[in-house]
């Protein structure tokens, strides 16, 4: 019972710690600037917003949480231990990792990069004991990376079924430069997700064994870790639901992979190294694939030459309530056979009170769908029709970096027209940028 008492205590100062430390609000904070930048990037490219950056932070916060406490439970039954000073490492790695590019700002590469460090440490037993620089790297020295790794690995897992879950919900429409220079419609997977997790701290000199043998150690004793975890990826060829699965699969066998390396890395410490290792290689591997998958396909959000495709429908509207999905192709409003997409306002008019449509769904067979029209809804019934070749405006194909989201620098450029001309020159843009932020 005394045992049961002193975890439980233990718990309730590391949630104070957890309170107290800076690190979880910065990621909360940095989640809601990235959703901030996301509905001023809809408004930027289709003038209306699908998300509201208050609810998908709030979304991802609660949900972190769950998945946070999930993970902490599998952790501490593991024995994966971490020291306070261990914990202001991993972090101000993953913040300078996270400069260079946001998707590093991922515990797999800060971790991996710790345990690449720690060998080289280790061919210098002597050096760097004395000062600030030394107390860092005397904690890097005792870090259990193979333990940490499994700990990576869990993360990654909890990654998986997060995107699995959210991703296509959380997913952005996109108007994007195609391969041979027209406009195209795309999507852009990326979400963030902030997770308190609450560990073991290292067995050793001043603490107790625990009630249960765990498979990595640790000592009775809990420290609180809050990590970002989180996914990037864009796509012109596959629609949102599946693009979500389908990472969703390739980070689960990630973490499969790394979790086993790691359990045998702790079994066998030479294979720290190559765990250390196979973390950032075999992610890298993950997004490099993602790409080249990508190159290799067709996109498919482009206008056939008959009727007009469906990028996106906003939440709420008609369109969603006639159960028109991204994808499908509005073939005829009011009998009127669309072939640009100022057609599809035209024929609307055309009986202000009510519509009549013919939409082909994915498999190409036709449904009929008809509803009325109220004061106040979306002057395309909400239906954001992928974008024509000749657009003027399109999105950058790559992942936000992380001074993009600070300044709320949505990445659209604007392409010249037949004619020559710019639509919006760069100053205006910025300026428009500025003020919808």
């Amino acid at each position: 019972m005394n045992v049961i008492q002193e975890l439980l205590g233990s718990l309730g100062t590391a949630f104070l710690h957890l309170l107290i430390q800076p690190y979880y609000y910065i990621a909360i904070i940095f989640i809601a600037l990235y959703y901030r930048r996301q509905v001023a990037l809809e408004r930027k490219l289709i003038h209306v917003k699908l998300h509201s950056w208050g609810q998908e932070t709030w979304r991802t916060v609660w949900s972190g949480l769950v998945m946070g406490l999930v993970v902490s439970i599998a952790a501490i039954l593991l024995g994966v231990s971490l020291s306070g000073t261990a914990v202001a490492c991993i972090w101000v790695v993953s913040i300078v990792l996270s400069l260079l590019r946001v998707r590093y700002l991922c515990f797999a590469y800060s971790i991996g990069l710790l345990g690449v460090i720690q060998f080289i440490l280790s061919f210098f037993p002597n050096a760097l004991h004395s000062g600030t620089v030394g107390n860092i790297t005397t904690a890097i020295r005792e870090m259990d990376i193979p333990a940490l790794l499994v700990l990576a690995a869990l993360l990654h897992m909890a990654e998986a079924l997060l995107a699995r879950r959210q991703g296509a919900k959380l997913a952005t429409p996109l108007f994007l430069k195609g391969k041979r220079g027209m406009v195209v419609g795309g999507y852009q997977l990326q979400a963030f997700w902030p997770l308190p997790l609450f560990l073991l701290i290292p067995s050793g000199a001043g603490t107790m064994d625990l009630p249960w043998q765990p498979l990595l150690g640790g000592g009775l004793g809990i420290v609180s870790l809050p990590v970002i975890i989180g996914f990037s990826e864009m796509t012109q060829g596959m629609l949102p639901g599946r693009k979500a699965a389908r990472t969703s699969g390739r980070l689960l066998i990630y973490s499969i992979v790394l979790l086993g390396l790691s359990l045998l890395a702790s079994w066998w410490s030479p294979l720290t190294l190559l765990a250390a290792l196979a973390a950032i290689v075999l992610h890298e591997g993950l997004s490099w694939y993602s790409a080249l998958e990508e190159r290799s396909i067709s996109p498919i959000f482009v206008h056939p030459p008959r009727g007009r495709k469906v990028l996106a429908v906003l939440p709420g509207s008609p369109g969603q309530e006639l159960g028109i999905l991204p994808g499908e192709i509005l073939l005829k409003v009011n009998g009127v056979l669309l072939t640009d997409a100022a057609q599809l306002h035209e024929a609307l008019r055309m009986n202000p009170a009510f519509c009549k449509l013919e939409v082909l769904n994915r498999e190409g067979e036709s449904k009929y769908l008809q509803s009325p029209i109220y004061d106040g809804d979306h002057h395309q019934l909400g239906i954001i029709l992928v974008p024509e070749t000749d657009g003027a405006i399109t999105a950058e194909a790559k992942p936000s970096s992380i001074f993009s989201i600070i300044a709320m620098k949505t990445g659209t450029r604007s392409r010249n027209l037949p004619d020559g001309r710019l639509k919006r020159n760069k100053a205006a843009e910025t300026k428009k940028e500025s003020t919808e932020g």
